[in-house]
């Protein structure tokens, strides 16, 4: 995994580094003192996971996540409980108190490894297309549908919500992992938080700030982002 750390203090992002070293599927491709250095690494580097920490000079981690159209599976690291509850609303990953545990990392870096297991029924890296056959698994329930029945994800803290017919079972995947694996011209990443079929889409209107707001055909209304938006304009405009 492409992993980003971003702190202020040095000595905190090298002590870092120097446990996360110990897990050989965690790849350090940079390191940031603040979220306008980390930005432009988002940009460049395209990371699978951020280390952040919360409280910084200028804007805080949760401000940045908050700001940011996209991110990677975000970690908070800080010395402070109190912004936990704040963290997961923003549907990070986890949370990780210093001074840094390594037993608590080694559950973090486990269940980011649970995550990124492919069902054994997929081959790994193969883009599920319209038409493809899909199991759902959430306890004890089990449905077993094609991909186009879906009409849209949901990231709900560690889960997402997979919304078809009358039913809303919960993954244990990331929102960016599912958008990675799903085929762009049947699903749009319309924000941070949706993922919406494009072909459920029945009306569009133009929303604040640049965005749109489209009405899928179950009635339930979605806000594409600004920056999104201007993706789909141009995917879809002749």
């Amino acid at each position: 995994m492409r992993t980003i750390i971003v702190d202020d203090e040095r000595l905190a992002r090298e002590e870092f580094k120097s446990m996360l070293s110990k897990y050989p599927q965690i790849e350090i491709v940079g390191e940031f003192k603040n979220t306008i250095e980390a930005e432009e690494g988002l940009k460049s580097l395209h990371p699978d996971l951020m280390f952040i920490d919360i409280q910084m000079p200028g804007e805080t981690g949760l401000e940045f996540l908050e700001r940011i159209d996209f991110a990677p599976r975000t970690i908070f690291v800080t010395a402070y409980d109190e912004f936990a509850i704040k963290a997961f609303e923003l549907n990070a990953f986890d949370y990780v108190l210093k001074p840094l545990d390594s037993e608590r990392l080694d559950e973090v870096i486990s269940k980011l490894d649970e995550e990124n297991k492919t069902p054994e029924s997929v081959e790994k890296n193969e883009v599920l297309k319209s038409g493809d056959n899909i199991l759902i698994k959430d306890g004890d329930k089990v449905w077993f549908i094609k991909i186009d029945d879906i009409r849209y994800f949901e990231s709900d803290g560690n889960y997402v919500k997979v919304y078809f017919k009358e039913f809303h079972p919960l993954l244990l995947r990331s929102l960016n992992n599912l958008n990675e694996r799903i085929d762009s011209r049947l699903f749009f990443r319309a924000n941070r938080k949706y993922l919406i079929n494009l072909n459920r889409i029945v009306k569009m209107e133009t929303w604040f700030n640049g965005g749109l707001q489209v009405e899928l055909d179950c009635g339930t209304k979605i806000e594409i982002s600004r920056r999104q938006a201007i993706k789909f304009k141009d995917m879809f405009s002749i």
